[in-house]
């Protein structure tokens, strides 16, 4: 895990770089690679790339970055991990390729020597990288299927700078940190920035699953080289046929795989544990995959402490279980305060989530790890989100009154004016939302409806930042038309929006802010493959299933408790100083706070 960072000036006349903007952006990423650091330059100092390392795989300094070709042709900055990487080296060793390291940095050296752009289809891992072709003369951009890695350019029309975040990115003088009304708004409806926009005008994140060609003609359009939506959509139409019993083998082997996978690495690999079904298969089979004790990471809030919520004591059950090196923390109000303003400092954009990931990397960096595995995205699988009930259920509902979403808009205005803060804005945007997964989704979701968000944006600028989402929205609508899968389609809403654009995303920020690589066995690309189609059986697998797929039973407690996953009482931290502030007051009062942050950095 790194910090990566990039910049080309391809205009005609040419402008020279100045190394101390390039280390400016890198710097600003110190945490992210606290243990080494580079820079290349081109000749002509048209081109500078820079890298900020974290030693994972070969902690030699062979293992150093910017990397390039044996003959120099290639150069490269790389911030992930490609988990097949020890496979690909073999084969690209019988192709001829000599190699000088052990990384896995190296091997997509010359997996786009031999493959060019199609060396993505080789790939397993979380990955985001910048590429020089000095032959084609020419800057390769791209990150990972999922948008586990990030990856962020501003281009003004004769330079493009790339950086792994966005505040590293505004170290730079040279951008503009106009406020994107798009990006600004969607924050307003989510709680997150939505892919690709930014909370700024001028920077972008490249699209997951897709790469970017930048020569001296400027920056290409980004391609897709993988869809997950269309890898779920081809899985909808999979015809199979499984028993219960072979359910659960089938579903011991991919997770097995997938967690031995994710374990390469030359320093130790920790758990973040809870309760839950997703982090204790995890665990018992990250435990069995490995000799040496593995270590586990659960925290705890001090205002759950005996409350269902109060995660700890199963945690430890399970950590006794498999023998784990244990490690609770617990969190209190005093602490959240502390580390506040941090915590929106480093924040790289704005979002409601993350506290709990912030002190679970704190407490994992404490006890000496530098890579962990989380059981995110176990839920977008197996269907255990809300939104998985609710949205079926909601446009039935609608589809059975037959109302015209026109008609549902009058009658939605009609209660906002009549009932104003009497019923729930959701309540009222029923018939209006309610008649597509898309736009059932949204109505779930969101934490303000578009209606509202006004009060945070002013008319104006939210009247201008909902038409430039019309076409983000218009994309949620298509992509899933092809998903024959109810449960898909639903899952492929989950992945590409909430999961990608909140929980990877302030996975990374709070993770890199401690120096620590979150790895995510679920969300895989090899999973995913194997996996959705099971997903369109009468007897679709569930959780319940892959818990009892492990050889080494869990404790019986886990299969009794009722799903929280990794709360945070922060409702509680906010309301204990407005008491008059109710559940959804107090959330929304957090957006605020976060909102008005990131505003106040604009200036």
């Amino acid at each position: 895990m790194c910090g990566i960072v990039g910049i080309f000036n391809y205009q005609t006349p040419r402008v020279v770089i100045d190394p101390v903007e390039l280390r400016s952006i890198r710097d600003q990423m110190t945490a992210r690679g606290p243990d080494d650091f580079g820079e290349w330059f081109s000749k002509d100092y048209r081109l500078a790339l820079g890298h900020r390392r974290l030693s994972i795989l070969d902690l030699t300094d062979k293992g150093k970055q910017p990397m390039q070709s044996r003959e120099g042709s290639i150069i490269i900055v790389f911030n992930g991990e490609i988990y097949n990487y020890r496979a690909l080296r073999k084969k690209l060793k019988h192709k001829g390729y000599v190699f000088n390291s052990q990384s896995d940095t190296e091997v997509l050296l010359y997996l786009y020597k031999e493959y060019g752009v199609n060396m993505f289809s080789h790939l397993r891992g979380m990955y985001a990288f910048v590429l020089w072709d000095n032959i084609k003369k020419g800057l390769l951009l791209a990150r990972d299927p999922f948008g586990i890695k990030p990856l962020y350019y501003a281009d003004d029309g004769k330079t493009i700078r790339i950086a792994s975040q966005v505040k590293a990115l505004l170290k730079s003088h040279s951008i503009d940190k106009t406020p994107d009304l798009a990006g600004n708004a969607g924050f307003c409806i989510w709680g997150y920035v939505p892919e690709p926009y930014s909370f700024y005008k001028n920077i972008q994140a490249l699209p997951s699953g897709s790469y970017m060609w930048v020569d001296k003609e400027g920056r290409g359009q980004s391609k897709k080289f993988c869809d997950i939506t269309e890898i779920l959509a081809q899985a909808s139409l999979k015809k199979i046929k499984f028993t219960s019993v072979e359910i659960k083998e089938y579903l011991y082997d991919v997770f097995s795989k997938s967690v031995r996978s994710h374990l390469i690495s030359d320093v130790p690999v920790g758990v973040f544990l809870s309760a839950g079904f997703d982090s204790t298969v995890i665990t018992a089979l990250a435990a069995e995959a490995q000799s040496q004790k593995l270590k586990t990471v659960t925290i705890g809030f001090t205002e759950c402490r005996g409350t269902p919520f109060d995660e700890t004591h199963i945690a430890e059950e399970v950590s006794k279980r498999y023998g784990t090196d244990h490690h609770t923390v617990w969190i209190s109000k005093k602490d959240f305060q502390a580390e506040l303003p941090t915590i929106l400092n480093v924040m790289d954009q704005p979002t409601v989530d993350g506290i709990n990931s912030y002190f679970v990397s704190k407490a994992a960096n404490e006890i000496g790890l530098k890579v962990v595995l989380s059981g995110l995205g176990g839920d977008e699988l197996f269907g255990t989100y809300k939104t998985f009930r609710y949205i079926p259920f909601v446009t039935r509902l609608t589809k059975i009154c037959n109302i015209n979403p026109y008609f549902g808009k009058l009658m939605r205005q009609w209660i906002v004016s009549c009932f104003r803060n009497k019923i729930s804005s959701k309540y009222a945007g029923l018939l209006e939302y309610g008649n597509s997964y898309s736009r059932a989704y949204l109505l779930g979701r969101a934490r303000f409806m578009p209606w509202e968000i006004s009060e945070m944006l002013g008319k104006t600028a939210a009247s201008v930042g909902l038409k430039e989402l019309e076409a983000h929205f218009f994309e949620l609508t298509e992509g899933i038309q092809n998903i024959r899968s109810n449960h898909l389609k639903i899952s492929a809403l989950e992945i590409t929006q909430y999961m990608r654009s909140q929980l990877l995303r302030h996975t990374d920020w709070a993770g890199m802010t401690h120096s620590l690589e979150t790895r995510v066995p679920f969300v895989d690309i090899e999973v995913i493959k194997a996996i959705a189609p099971l997903f369109s059986l009468v007897n679709k697998p569930t959780k319940l299933d892959m818990a009892n797929s492990i050889k080494k039973t869990l404790p019986q407690s886990v299969f009794t408790r009722p799903k929280t996953g990794f709360f945070t009482p922060l409702n509680k931290w906010l309301q204990s100083n407005d008491q008059s502030l109710s559940k959804n007051e107090g959330f929304r009062c957090w957006m605020f706070q976060v909102f008005k942050h990131f505003n106040e950095s604009q200036q």
